[in-house]
């Protein structure tokens, strides 16, 4: 081969090389539960308080109208991170592996779970310890649009973790929701007594 020749060659590989990489480098784009309702579609409203399954302690079936399920589609395949609270589903010795993520602390437990398009279901190959359940978490990874039922809720979301990390405060924020849980409280308690 000619000098020119390998210099060619040596440049394509280089670019093949390091391009992909690059491109996998990229930052996730931080997203907030705000995000995860289409732009222009309003919060979806209990119109259905559901049942309370006391053996579990998680509510069943609450009745939300048509936005609940709306997604963002522009999230599909998107590369994420969101910070939010864990859920478990699958917790072995190790940890968790597979949990609902959600906007507050305690939601799907003793009152209803926010609407599907709310609730992001995550798997995740490394374990998050079981010890670090109460505490906000980012997750990052690649993000799906799809509905599917849990054993806590329906989600709308699926999220194929990457990384897991501690949810560092800043300045006494909590992560964000679109409506916190004493505002869907207020809005079963109305329900409730049929305003």
């Amino acid at each position: 081969m000619n000098d020119l020749t390998q210099r060619k060659w040596l440049a394509l590989l280089l670019f093949f090389l390091v391009i992909p990489q690059a491109l996998q480098a990229a930052p996730p784009l931080e997203i907030s539960w705000d995000d995860l309702i289409p732009p222009g579609v309003p919060y979806a409203e209990i119109i259905g308080e559901g049942d309370l399954d006391i053996e579990n302690d998680y509510w069943r079936n609450p009745v939300y109208d048509a936005n609940a399920t709306k997604l963002n589609e522009e999230l599909d395949g998107a590369y994420i991170r969101i910070p939010g609270f864990i859920i478990p589903l699958e917790l072995e010795a190790t940890g968790v592996t597979e949990f609902v993520l959600v906007p507050y602390l305690g939601a799907c437990i003793h009152v209803p779970p926010p609407p599907p398009n709310q609730l992001v279901f995550v798997r995740t190959t490394t374990p998050w310890p079981s010890d670090d359940l109460w505490s906000p978490v980012w997750v990052i990874g690649k993000m799906s649009t799809e509905l599917m039922t849990t054993e806590v809720a329906e989600t709308g979301y699926a999220l194929q973790a990457e990384n897991i990390e501690v949810y560092e405060w800043e300045s006494g924020a909590l992560p964000r929701a679109q409506k916190p849980f004493l505002v869907l409280l207020q809005d079963l308690m109305k329900f409730a007594r049929g305003n």
